[in-house]
């Protein structure tokens, strides 16, 4: 239920970017103003017509202000959590460093969906990917039919999931013209997941230590803007790898580094944030 009072923050416990905002509504001390709700994505829930009307875009996380418009995307939610913050803020890096680690090359969704050959394609697809796919497939074909005037959006998110729902499916197509077609498409997503893999492998070890001090935050000595959508990126990254939300998580990077070394800097950094209030809450459950 939203508080009339409140902001409400949507955030998913299993999702990256939500985590960003969560770790500043509890870094930067909005805990008795900000009412932190979950919305299930492996359920779709964020399909359902009533919170596609709050966020026409259907994603988290999603900040609900009274009175004020709502903010439906990481880089404005944390823009104004850190505006607003009852606590002091780090300082901004000054840099296009947030849009860098929100561009598509290095994005830490497609990196969970990513399968660069048949192996890996096969391991997802039997696993929380799969399940991911597969439920939001059957979720946006439940609501559909109830939601005339959101029409457009549903057959919209029905042709872009049903791509993945079928790249993910466990069994192949019968017809030889749709076996081979399917063929085409894993081929390309083998090739894009392996360019994706390589941007990522070069974000870590060149633009993430770019911007990282010796020591403390990129903020200083307390978390900044850049500092929450760094330590949610680095989590997910990690997650795949194998890491833990302990203080040595971020030694699982190395598994994609192509032999280098996980940066020093980067190691500092994540014990830094694993030792944090805001981490334990967030993370608590494993990370996402």
């Amino acid at each position: 239920m939203v508080s009339a009072d409140k902001k409400t923050l949507y955030v998913f416990s299993g999702a990256v970017w939500p985590s960003a905002p969560w770790l500043a509504v509890t870094a930067l001390g909005y805990e008795d103003q900000v009412d932190v709700q979950q919305v299930n994505l492996v359920e779709g829930e964020n399909f359902e017509p009533e919170f596609v009307r709050k966020n026409p875009a259907a994603t988290l996380p999603t900040l609900l202000i009274p009175g004020e418009k709502n903010l439906t995307d990481t880089t404005s939610v944390i823009k104004y959590l850190v505006a607003n913050s009852p606590k002091p803020v780090g300082k901004p890096s000054g840099t296009d460093f947030v849009a860098k680690i929100h561009a598509e090359g290095v994005d830490p969704n497609f990196a969970l969906l990513s399968a660069r050959n048949e192996a890996e394609l096969k391991a997802k697809s039997d696993s929380v990917p799969g399940l991911f796919i597969r439920h939001r497939q059957a979720a946006l074909k439940k609501y559909a039919p109830t939601a005339p005037d959101l029409k457009d959006f549903y057959e919209r998110k029905l042709a872009i999931n049903g791509f993945l729902d079928n790249l993910y499916s466990p069994e192949e197509p019968s017809d030889p013209d749709q076996k081979e077609a399917l063929k085409d498409h894993k081929e390309a997503w083998f090739k894009k997941s392996k360019e994706a893999w390589e941007t990522i492998r070069a974000f870590i070890l060149n633009d993430i230590p770019a911007v990282l001090p010796d020591s403390g935050y990129i903020g200083g000595e307390i978390p900044g803007e850049d500092d929450f959508h760094l330590a949610a990126w680095l989590a997910r990254i990690a997650l795949l790898t194998g890491g833990t939300p302990k203080e040595d998580g971020a030694s699982t990077l190395k598994a994609e580094l192509d032999g280098a070394e996980v940066p020093e800097k980067i190691v500092s950094y994540w014990k830094l944030w694993s030792a944090t209030p805001a981490w334990a809450v967030v993370y608590k459950d494993g990370l996402h």
